[in-house]
């Protein structure tokens, strides 16, 4: 009796140990099938770590030298707007790993690094000068302090807005305008309440994504999420069949 719960204990630890080999071969092929998007988040991995050694008075000038105000931005623009897409602005980097995941590697894999990385810095440069350009006329009409033209402006989600809005094309109908109509509520609602130069530029890298839609034919079949459930629906049945389960 004895022997064989040796036996059996072995043989969940056996089936254990393999489950997590395919698991760890898994996220290994998932990394490397969007190379762009966690080469981009160990970046920011590495630049978040530096942020935390620094002292707050030393952390707000360095980054006011790499934000995308307007003062950068008329001096220096493309240094500014290289050097803003390194460091995080708010939240901790695990939330970013959980959004690139979900968003930015999806999109890679499925346009490709090249054209994933056009949606992104097209989302990110053309709201950054949108944003920018409103908050400058905001300032020249006197409704919004001078001040203003030297704040903070650095981080990612301008480019994580665009890649969000250009995933419409990625989803089969009708699920596509529920997504679609998610995105304009998560994205449109702050700027109706909100009124921020920052508000805006999110919105207006959604509508850059959405008009990237050229960059979307030819990438193969829309994605429809009940495929995919009705997969998972599938692996749960075998697994509860005699001889579908891991352990014994």
């Amino acid at each position: 009796m004895r022997a064989f719960s040796r036996l059996r204990s072995n043989h969940r630890a056996r089936a254990l140990a393999a489950a997590v080999r395919t698991g760890a071969a898994r996220a290994r092929a998932y990394v490397r099938s969007a190379p762009g998007t966690y080469l981009w988040l160990a970046v920011l991995f590495v630049t978040t770590v530096l942020v935390h050694f620094m002292s707050p008075e030393f952390e707000t000038e360095f980054l006011r030298r790499r934000s995308t105000n307007i003062e950068q931005l008329s001096t220096d623009p493309l240094r500014v707007l290289i050097s803003s897409a390194l460091w995080i602005d708010g939240g901790g980097w695990l939330s970013y790993a959980v959004l690139y995941s979900v968003f930015h590697a999806p999109a890679e894999r499925w346009l490709g690094t090249l054209r994933w990385a056009v949606v992104a810095v097209t989302a990110h440069v053309l709201a950054t000068f949108a944003s920018q350009g409103a908050l400058l006329w905001a300032i020249r009409h006197g409704l919004a302090p001078e001040s203003a033209a030297d704040t903070l402006d650095f981080g990612v989600s301008y480019a994580l807005a665009g890649v969000v809005g250009v995933l419409v094309y990625h989803i089969a109908a009708p699920w596509r305008y529920v997504y679609l109509a998610g995105v304009l509520i998560v994205y449109g609602l702050p700027l109706v309440t909100g009124h921020t130069f920052t508000d805006l530029g999110h919105f207006v890298s959604v509508l850059i994504g959405l008009a990237c839609v050229p960059l979307t034919r030819g990438r193969g079949p829309a994605w429809n999420p009940m495929d995919t459930v009705g997969r998972v629906r599938e692996g749960l049945r075998r697994r509860k069949e005699p001889g579908g389960g891991a352990g014994g």
